[in-house]
């Protein structure tokens, strides 16, 4: 951690999405390690939402990124020199509902932003982050390497697979060692943490069915997905970037950022260790036809692990607890655990790399 303070201390970053679940919580530790924060998104689509309670004094710009003239007065106004790149569609389901909206967001925006950078010389480094439903899934027991096949079945997916294709073009035609910042992609899995409302999410419409009293509609119960907490993969992007800017030319790849085997579980399994804290929580299966879903995805993160040093920091259990934890401090105190947390997560950090010899 005193290392990513070094290297961001001062440094003027672009986050895109910031207002939303992952870009929140990525400013919030971008500010306590000193940068200065420059976000670009949509407004907040919930009410409440992490962004406005957390209340950070940074700059905050709120137009589609798909305006192109606006994008690039940005830039040239900020001269950002690390950019994370989070602005997107980013649910499956409503996917299938706007799958025009989905694609136009995921790629478009993602082409207009990296486009913008070309013609801006202050930046060093980007991490665009994808997700870890980039690659075709054969539904196999083993994790993803970052050479693997992408695909996608739902729009969702494939926007993000042509978006990790487009951000290998830029990679290749505009951004080599002489020409421009070093670029990079980032797929993790399904994170969780507190200060997530988003809809057709596991944690969220549970505390929604907690909140009204309900039981809890679930699709798959037996699906199996990589659960990690937000901060494990938000510390790999920051390493990730760190790498970037300090000119390691290797980092300018993609790259996987998954919990181990013991993270990979499924719904029920989730929901069970969620009920532990709050036992009124129930939950019935969905009934009737439902849009394609992958029912077994995981990562293999060796690649960070050697590489960057990274590694998941909170287990399984830890994150469900912490993020239930978040929800109860919300709901029945009125308080604020964000930043608690963060720094319970960078202690555990350090003691771990400390217990590791490192």
């Amino acid at each position: 951690m005193k290392t990513l303070q070094k290297v961001f201390h001062g440094r003027k970053v672009l986050v895109t999405g910031h207002t939303g679940f992952k870009g929140s919580w990525l400013t919030l530790w971008l500010r306590q390690l000193g940068a200065e924060v420059c976000g670009l998104s949509q407004p907040p689509s919930s009410a409440p939402n992490h962004w406005e309670l957390l209340g950070l004094d940074t700059s905050s710009h709120l137009f589609d990124i798909r305006n192109v003239s606006a994008l690039q007065r940005l830039l040239k106004e900020q001269q950002p020199e690390i950019v994370f790149h989070l602005a997107a569609q980013p649910l499956v389901r409503q996917s299938y509902q706007d799958p025009l909206e989905t694609w136009s967001t995921n790629v478009m925006g993602t082409a207009a932003l990296l486009d913008a950078i070309r013609n801006i010389e202050s930046v060093k480094a980007v991490v665009v982050i994808t997700t870890d439903k980039c690659y075709q899934n054969r539904e196999w027991e083993w994790g993803y390497r970052e050479n693997d096949r992408l695909g996608g079945f739902d729009p969702y997916s494939a926007s993000k697979a042509a978006t990790e294709l487009l951000a290998a073009s830029y990679r290749s035609s505009f951004f080599d060692q002489s020409r421009g910042p070093l670029l990079a992609t980032a797929r993790a899995g399904n994170v969780i943490g507190g200060g997530d409302w988003s809809v057709d999410r596991l944690f969220p419409d549970a505390i929604r069915a907690l909140q009204a009293e309900d039981p809890l509609l679930i699709r798959s119960p037996n699906a199996t997905r990589p659960w990690q907490h937000v901060l494990d993969s938000l510390a790999g992007y920051l390493l990730l970037a760190s790498s970037l800017f300090s000119g390691n030319v290797t980092g300018a790849t993609a790259w996987n950022f998954g919990p181990d085997q013991y993270g990979n579980r499924s719904v029920e399994w989730v929901l069970e260790r969620m009920k532990r804290t709050w036992p009124a929580l129930e939950w019935d299966v969905e009934v009737g036809d439902k849009p394609h879903e992958a029912t077994l995805l995981q990562l293999d993160s060796s690649m960070a692990r050697k590489h960057l040093g990274w590694r998941p920091i909170w287990s399984v259990e830890r994150a469900i607890d912490e993020t239930a934890d978040w929800y109860r401090c919300y709901y029945e105190r009125g308080e604020l655990a964000s930043a608690r947390q963060l720094q319970a997560f960078c202690n555990d950090y350090e003691q771990l790399l400390g217990a590791n010899g490192r």
